[in-house]
This record gives C-alpha cells, sequence and structure tokens, in this order.
C-alpha cells in the first residue's frame, strides 16, 4: 500500500477567531486521525529520528503502539524518557530534530511525530497519569536550581532513580520560561501545571521564592547535598542598543511576556497587571518570543502588529508552524529591515522607529548571511509600542557568586557534554540549561546531566 505523502491536518481554530482570544490554536488528533497518521511510521531499523531526538524517546516505538490503537503502551513508552511530553509534544521545534530525520521526508512531509506524542500526553491526561516505579532510595540528595525545563528533566530523572531532589525557584511559581515566556494560545497553563504536578508526585520537592545566589547561595547547598544542577535560565534581555530605548512603550520580551503570560494582563482588570499596547505594535526579532510577542499583541487589541527583522525569511529560526500561525493572523513583516533609533513625544512617549532597509552579504559567525545597511534607505514607521526580541542572556547571579565556576563570553557557564562544570558537585547545562535555547534542548540537557549526577554521587562515600 503507498504511503499517504502528507501529514493529516491538525484542526485548529480559524484565525479570525483565534486572535480574539487566548485559547489554544491547534485542538490536537482524534484517535482515528492519530493512528492513520501513525501507519505512515516505515518503522525503519536504524530509526534516523531517534538521533534527532535530545531527550531519546523510543519514536518507532510508541508510534507503532498508535498505529495498534494501545495508548497506553505508547504513553509507557514516552514516559520512560520524557517527563514532559504535553510540554514537547506542543513547542519543540521537531521539524528541525525527530521529522528532521524522518526517511519519508525524501518523498514527501515527515511523519508527525510531534503531534503524535501531544497526542499520546493528553490522552494519558484524560485518562489519569500512572506514576511509574522509582529505584529503591540511595540516601543521595541532589539540588536544582531552576525549575525550567532543564531543571524538571534533571529533578524527575534523578527522582526516578531513587535520590531526593529539591529543587529552588526563584519566582512564586513553577516552570521557569515555560509558564512565563511562551502564550497561553500556544501552552496553556493548565498543561504546564498538570506536567509539573506529575514531577512532584515522582517524589521531587519544589521551594518557590528562593533566589539561590541572595536567599541561599550553591556552597551552601553543597554542604547540605550531594550534588547540585544549575538550569537558571535566560533571563537576561539583550537589547538593541539604539537611542530612544528607554522611551515609555518599549519593552523587552521578557517583560512584556511575563505581563502577559505570568501576571495575566491579558485578563485586565480581573488581574490587575495593566500592559500598554497602541494601535501599532512592532516586534524586533524573528524567533519563537517575537512570533510569540506578535501575535499576543493582536489580541491584546493592536490594530496593526509588525515584525521587523535585518534578515530575510530565509534566515527566521522561528519554527515553520509558529510563521505560518503568524501570518494567518496577520502580522506584518517587514523583512531586510533594521531599527536605528525610538523617536518619542515631549512627554516621553514612544511615537516612531526609524528604520533602515538591509541587504544580505556574506555569512557571518552564525552561518546565516551578515545584513549590511543600504545608505539612503531610511524611513520611519509609527507605532506606539516596541518588543525587543532578539534573545536573552544567561542569568548572570550564579556565576557571579561562585568562585572558581569557568563562564563563556556570554555569560554561560562551562560545562563538558555530561554537565560537569569546572567544580566537582556541580553540574550545569552549559549555555543550553543556563541560557537560551530551544525547550526540547534544555530538556536534553537536563537529561545527560541527571545520569552524570547519578554516577557522581553514587561514587561518593
Amino acid at each position: 500500500m503507498a504511503v499517504r505523502k502528507t501529514k493529516h491536518e491538525m484542526p485548529e481554530q480559524p484565525p479570525k477567531e483565534r486572535i480574539k482570544n487566548f485559547k489554544e490554536v491547534p485542538h490536537g488528533y482524534s484517535n482515528e486521525t492519530a493512528i492513520e497518521e501513525a501507519k505512515r511510521c516505515l518503522q525503519c531499523k536504524n530509526k534516523p529520528c531517534m538521533d534527532g531526538c535530545p531527550v531519546e524517546i523510543d519514536i518507532p516505538g510508541f508510534i507503532n503502539c498508535i498505529a495498534q490503537g494501545d495508548f497506553e503502551k505508547a504513553a509507557e513508552i514516552i514516559k520512560a524518557k520524557n517527563s514532559l511530553p504535553a510540554i514537547s509534544g506542543r513547542v519543540c521545534p521537531y521539524e528541525n530534530q525527530c521529522e528532521g530525520e524522518c526517511t519519508i521526508k525524501k518523498i514527501g512531509e515527515p511523519v508527525a511525530i510531534g503531534r503524535l506524542e501531544r497526542f499520546i500526553a493528553d490522552y494519558e491526561r484524560g485518562k489519569g497519569v500512572k506514576i511509574p516505579k522509582k529505584a529503591k532510595s540511595t540516601g543521595k540528595k541532589v539540588a536544582v536550581v531552576g525549575s525550567g525545563p532543564a531543571g524538571l528533566t534533571c529533578a524527575g530523572d534523578l527522582a526516578k532513580m531513587g535520590h531526593a531532589v529539591t529543587v529552588f525557584e526563584a519566582l512564586h511559581a513553577p516552570a521557569g520560561v515555560l509558564m512565563y515566556g511562551i502564550p497561553e494560545f500556544r501552552l496553556p497553563k493548565k498543561i504546564v501545571e498538570a506536567e509539573v504536578d506529575y514531577i512532584k508526585k515522582l517524589g521531587v520537592d519544589i521551594k518557590y521564592d528562593i533566589v539561590v545566589g541572595k536567599t541561599i547561595t550553591v556552597d551552601e547547598l553543597l554542604h547540605d547535598y550531594d550534588a547540585v544542577f544549575i538550569g537558571t535560565g535566560a533571563g537576561l534581555p539583550r537589547w538593541l542598543n539604539v537611542p530612544g530605548e528607554n522611551l515609555d512603550g518599549v519593552y523587552s520580551a521578557n517583560e512584556f511576556l511575563t505581563r502577559v503570560n505570568m501576571m495575566k494582563a491579558y485578563k485586565f482588570p480581573e488581574y490587575d497587571t495593566p500592559i500598554k499596547i497602541g494601535k501599532v505594535v512592532a516586534t524586533f526579532g524573528a524567533g519563537n518570543v517575537a512570533m510569540d510577542s506578535a501575535r499576543t499583541a493582536l489580541r491584546l487589541g493592536a490594530e496593526k502588529s509588525y515584525i521587523i527583522y535585518r534578515r530575510s525569511e530565509k534566515e527566521m529560526p522561528a519554527r515553520d508552524e509558529e510563521i505560518g500561525h503568524a501570518k494567518e493572523e496577520g502580522i506584518i513583516f517587514k523583512l531586510l529591515t533594521n531599527p536605528k533609533r525610538f523617536i518619542g513625544d515631549d512627554k516621553g512617549l514612544l511615537t516612531q522607529v526609524k528604520c533602515i532597509k538591509m541587504k544580505l552579504g556574506e555569512p557571518d559567525d552564525s552561518g546565516r548571511r551578515r545584513p549590511i545597511p543600504i545608505p539612503g534607505s531610511e524611513e520611519k514607521i509609527d507605532i506606539e509600542t516596541a518588543i525587543v526580541a532578539i534573545g536573552q542572556s544567561p542569568n548572570p547571579l550564579i556565576p557571579k557568586t561562585v568562585k572558581g565556576l569557568k563562564i563563556g563570553k556570554w555569560g554561560n557557564i562551562i560545562a563538558d557534554d555530561d554537565g560537569q562544570t569546572s567544580i566537582p558537585g556541580i553540574f550545569a547545562g552549559g549555555d543550553i540549561a543556563t541560557g537560551a535555547a530551544t525547550v526540547i534542548l534544555a530538556m536534553g540537557a537536563g537529561k545527560r546531566a541527571a545520569r552524570a549526577i547519578d554516577k557522581y554521587v553514587k561514587s561518593k562515600k
């Protein structure tokens, strides 16, 4: 029988409807559609899709179970490697990971691995999540700093190995970027809360409102615990460094999305978190965070929402699905355009941005073609709100407060492939778990570190 060359479509909210609410855009596969999509898998013996999975899921194994209608077994296979499948199934850039390696991609679209993972996670949650058997207690204690995707993955794996794990979170709620950074319409918070609840049921203790480096030091943690994993994430926004960036109406994406997501600004005045949104909003950058910001602005009432990016669409780092959704919703893309200055009125309120057109030259260190200004091509664009989404840097607090910790030029904690830092007993994900990265890469870093920590603490007398 011939293999279907295209994925089965994911039902979702129509664009004109969804830009007026914060409900999740895709609705998910039905049982029947999931089974039919799973049957597209060729069950390759060499399993190339697994080469693209940072958390090492047996992808052909769980898909084969779906094809046979055994959803419980599929969930068991996924959960053996991934404690957060409802999250990764929604926000993982699978087109560049597992699906990027799918054999069927040679003749058409890859198997919809991400959609199938989401389907199984949602199915299991609806039926009741099963808690796996844990290894016998080792008597060892591990501290995890940060409850983002890296920290939760590391904590969950260590708990299943029999260790006592305590997570220290600086905020009043868990999950880091999963909670404050990704909008409700892409990752509902009830999904995040359910995944965190699973981690807690594995025996992980999460302590809130504790800023490691201020409330307690890493040295103090090392005194009380056998090992420490640092997964503090990317909490330091990067700026454009152009004149006028201090005008009222210019946000970092971190602040903008935190106000909307964690502080519920989109439910104002029910939640007392006002946020300024004018008729015209411009978001600078073209990653997933930029798409999230521009799409959020529309939902908050903006009449126009721009993406302003200095390169072309080919160089956009955002997921294809997010770019597609943004286009469907009416986001205006001004590409090969770079801001030179923000302009305000006599009250300090943002009114315009002055930009210059760009052309692409030779590739730079990132492998992408370097944008070059075109003299005399300046233009002014009327805007009332600007959102800077050009990336984040690692949280600088721990690197500044731990002597002997080797730090990279971007402020990331240097660690080997297993997460071991320059100080015995301190583990990290390097520039992944301590800096900006995709959720799934952070989860992979947490998983590798958990294995190394397990080996390290068991070697201690």
